[in-house]
């Protein structure tokens, strides 16, 4: 009998980890120093204001406004960068695990269910779980899962660019007016929400993002 194939994990690391190590791992071409090096020399030549240091980073070193204030805080402030993409995920299984013990336990199968309509799309969905939230990627946020109540997921949905009408099912959450990705949201408390409409929705977000 031939051995089952493994489902590939729809988790993957958060798309903000990915840009950290990867700025991380460039900066010594880009400028000459490991992120190590500029700490080493941000406390022995660096002023020791977290303001002013990041200031003489930008002005006597030519860095942007994020990778000097990334170096400062490391440098001064202590810090941690979110850059390493397996603590991260150890990370990531901790915070699903959390959104779903004691009192939203329940919501659980409801989670897995979405998850699994999700991969379903597309192989270059992923989702990347932050502490309250799971959001579900392509190139940006597509979609997010919430447990919102003890009985009620919100599974948020990225509609800004659709111009056709949206049923009332799909609950406008003002996302648009206020530039969030999430636009709208589908409240899920039975295994019957996740039906064909949702889906068809999920697929929409996917597409919009293309």
């Amino acid at each position: 009998m031939p051995k089952a194939t493994k489902k590939k994990s729809i988790y993957g690391v958060h798309p903000g980890v990915k840009m950290m190590a990867d700025w991380i791992a460039g900066l010594k071409d880009k400028t000459g120093r490991t992120l190590d090096e500029w700490i080493a020399l941000v406390k022995k030549k660096g002023p020791k204001d977290k303001t002013k240091c990041g200031e003489w980073l930008k002005s006597e070193h030519g860095f942007g406004t994020n990778a000097a204030w990334w170096i400062t805080g490391q440098a001064i402030g202590n810090e941690p960068l979110d850059g390493d993409a397996e603590e991260y995920m150890k990370q990531a299984a901790v915070h699903v695990r959390e959104q779903y013990e004691g009192a939203k336990a329940g919501l659980k199968p409801l989670y897995e269910a979405l998850l699994e309509a999700a991969g379903e799309i597309a192989d270059d969905v992923k989702a990347c779980p932050c502490k309250t939230i799971v959001p579900l990627y392509r190139n940006h946020v597509i979609a997010q899962i919430k447990p919102t109540t003890r009985t009620r997921i919100d599974f948020g949905l990225a509609l800004a660019k659709f111009s056709g009408k949206i049923p009332a099912r799909i609950i406008d959450t003002g996302g648009k007016e206020k530039k969030d990705r999430i636009t709208h949201r589908v409240p899920v408390t039975t295994m019957a929400d996740i039906d064909a409409e949702l889906k068809k929705w999920l697929k929409t977000a996917y597409e919009l993002d293309g």
